[in-house]
């Protein structure tokens, strides 16, 4: 059924690749206007790249070429001033925001050089960044709008991304994910009498660039790196399938944005408080973690 989101205007961050770039298009084919926004710069700690301005370019062509009308603006999902300007100039061009998906993360793991930046950097994004997101989108919001959060799967998991090797960038980035679960929980509550809802996603393994990156095959080839040697993509993925119920070894960005187009209609209209799995049954696998 297409046009579920005919009419409305989705405030998106994480927008310029991966799961919000399959956020971004997949609410613009059905029917949305989109603010798109992505930092598009290196953050010191994270040692994998970050999106870039074209990458921004690439979502926004994307948005267009579907017949919506589409805002991108550069901002620091750390700098809630940043956000406020992205929204209010979304605003004055696309008139309102109907939906909210508070999406941008990153997983600066150490690297064999453990920094305790990382944790700050992990913790400010992932978690302090969505309440920035949240914060400025609400005096925008009418009664029954829909908020989207990115969780993550793993970071429901102990001894994931919260493990020695990993560093302290690991430790903020399922920190942050864990303390995402109870704010959840708490806005759709305070929400909840405007009709507002409030979901997250948790995915598993998803095919993005937090994942596919030399850092990533490192963790999932130890026996590799102990010998010197830099882990492939080739190398690794089939370790990523260990990790999923299902036997693939991750999911695709559009896999998170089916569920997103879901969350952001209102056919969710009485959907709120929930933590929603796109996990391949990965958490049903290992419930008490990989090493437990």
């Amino acid at each position: 059924m297409a046009g579920r989101l005919e009419g409305k205007v989705a405030f998106i961050t994480g927008a310029a690749r991966g799961q919000g770039r399959a956020h971004a298009v997949a609410m613009a084919k059905e029917g949305a206007d989109i603010i798109a926004v992505d930092i598009c710069r290196q953050i010191e700690s994270n040692p994998y790249p970050l999106a870039t301005p074209d990458d921004l370019a690439e979502t926004e062509r994307a948005v267009k070429e579907t017949g919506r009308r589409v805002v991108a603006r550069m901002a620091d999902v750390r700098e809630r001033h940043e956000l406020r300007d992205a929204v209010e100039a979304g605003v004055a061009d696309l008139g309102k925001i109907d939906i909210v998906v508070a999406n941008a993360g990153i997983l600066p793991m150490a690297m064999g050089k453990p920094d305790p930046m990382q944790f700050v950097d992990a913790s400010d994004v992932d978690l302090v960044g969505v309440m920035n997101t949240v914060a400025v989108a609400i005096p925008h919001l009418p009664d029954g709008a829909s908020i989207i959060v990115t969780g993550s799967t793993a970071g429901m998991m102990r001894g994931t991304t919260d493990n020695p090797t990993m560093g302290p960038g690991g430790a903020g980035y399922g920190w942050s994910k864990r303390i995402v679960i109870e704010y959840v929980d708490e806005m759709c509550l305070h929400l909840a009498p405007r009709m507002i809802r409030v979901n997250a996603i948790h995915p598993t393994n998803c095919n993005t660039h937090l994942l596919q990156n030399d850092g990533m095959y490192s963790i999932f080839r130890p026996d590799m790196t102990a010998e010197g040697k830099q882990p492939a993509r080739e190398d690794a993925e089939p370790l990523f399938t260990i990790f999923q119920a299902m036997p693939i070894p991750y999911v695709e960005p559009e896999d998170i944005a089916n569920l997103g187009v879901f969350l952001a209609s209102d056919e969710s209209r009485y959907i709120t408080g929930q933590h929603i799995r796109v996990d391949a049954g990965s958490l049903l696998k290992w419930p008490n973690g990989p090493g437990g």
